[in-house]
């Protein structure tokens, strides 16, 4: 009888060591853009509603790690949340092109596997990092684009709407505040790229949604979601659904999702390179995160910031920016945001 309860208590014992390294090892971080977010220009209605969006992200992808989802499967249902609310150049969020449309652009990648999926210029998928997934699970490619993406999607059973569901009137105004300064600098230029006129993208946000995630099985993920810059044309795109640039994961190494001015992180290969800082300069997460945000980006003008986590649980969110909407989650209850620089 004695070791019989020996055997019990030792049971016991082992079963709550087990769930607390759990719980210690799981940990998710979002982003939702960096730019030129400051206190001064925000209302504390609309402070209070980004935090409370934010932290509905946190808590949703961390219940998936917590009931034993894996890392992919947090990233996806945290980035929907983002997705699905006007806050965010995201989804329903997303800003418009010069033409008056949204499109939009994800990608996803698997740490153990490293496995990617992104779509781009898409205007009907509610969801485009569901998209992405598609993409790396369903098909024997990486990327696809446009209304090819969007067949593929409809043949997945994904949701499709009409391209009205993007719309939302503060992203028409910024882009009719754009486009009217625009035309003032640029004179009696038509606006197509003839004659002297410049094209030209806003500075003060660079919003794109993004999250990455470790699961108690030690795998890292990695996912972004964006509606590109306001005023962008000719199909622009940007680092978003880019692997390497806007989105990249090694269980080797971390899961990186960035936002920023895109056409400087895929120069830099942004998410990429902080991941070979880590492996084959031995640099910990937050030395390689910093040496790429803070010193090489500055150096080549590029404006943005980062999330990232490594396979220790380690977390890096630098910026370079007044701003980025972020935040992170490693314990039930105690998920903290930040959208300053605090």
């Amino acid at each position: 009888m004695k070791r019989i309860i020996i055997v019990f208590i030792f049971t016991i014992l082992c079963s709550v060591i087990f769930a607390q390294e759990k719980d210690k090892k799981i940990t998710l971080v979002i982003h939702g853009g960096a730019g030129t977010i400051t206190k001064e220009n925000m209302t504390s209605e609309l402070e209070k509603a980004y935090k409370e969006k934010l932290q509905e992200a946190l808590d949703r992808g961390y219940t998936v790690l917590e009931n034993g989802g894996t890392s992919l499967e947090a990233v996806v249902e945290t980035i929907k949340i983002l997705e699905d609310s006007p806050l965010f150049n995201a989804g329903k969020g997303a800003v418009f092109t010069n033409e008056g449309k949204n499109e939009l652009d994800a990608s996803i990648m698997d740490g153990k596997t490293l496995k990617a999926g992104a779509v781009a210029g898409v205007t009907r998928l509610k969801n485009p990092i569901t998209a992405a997934q598609a993409v790396m699970d369903k098909s024997e490619h990486v990327m696809m684009a446009g209304m090819g993406a969007e067949k593929f999607a409809r043949s997945m059973g994904l949701e499709i709407v009409e391209p009205s569901y993007f719309h939302t009137q503060k992203r028409l105004k910024q882009l009719e505040k754009i486009k009217s300064t625009e035309k003032e600098s640029n004179g009696n230029a038509d606006g197509e790229g003839r004659g002297s006129i410049k094209v030209k993208y806003p500075d003060s946000k660079f919003g794109t949604v993004g999250c990455v995630a470790l699961d108690q099985y030690g795998n890292l993920a990695a996912g972004t979601s964006t509606g590109g810059m306001t005023n962008k044309r000719y199909g622009r795109i940007g680092d978003s659904p880019i692997i390497g640039a806007g989105t990249y994961a090694d269980n080797n190494a971390c899961a990186v999702s960035a936002t920023g001015h895109g056409e400087y992180f895929i120069r830099s290969v942004v998410a990429y390179d902080i991941g070979a800082l880590m492996k084959y300069k031995n640099m910990s997460l937050k030395a390689a995160a910093d040496e790429v945000v803070m010193k090489k980006l500055v150096e080549r003008g590029g404006s943005g910031g980062i999330i990232a986590v490594d396979k220790e649980g380690n977390v890096a969110m630098p910026f370079n920016t007044a701003g980025m909407y972020r935040g992170y989650i490693k314990q039930k209850g105690e998920g903290k945001v930040f959208i300053y620089k605090e």
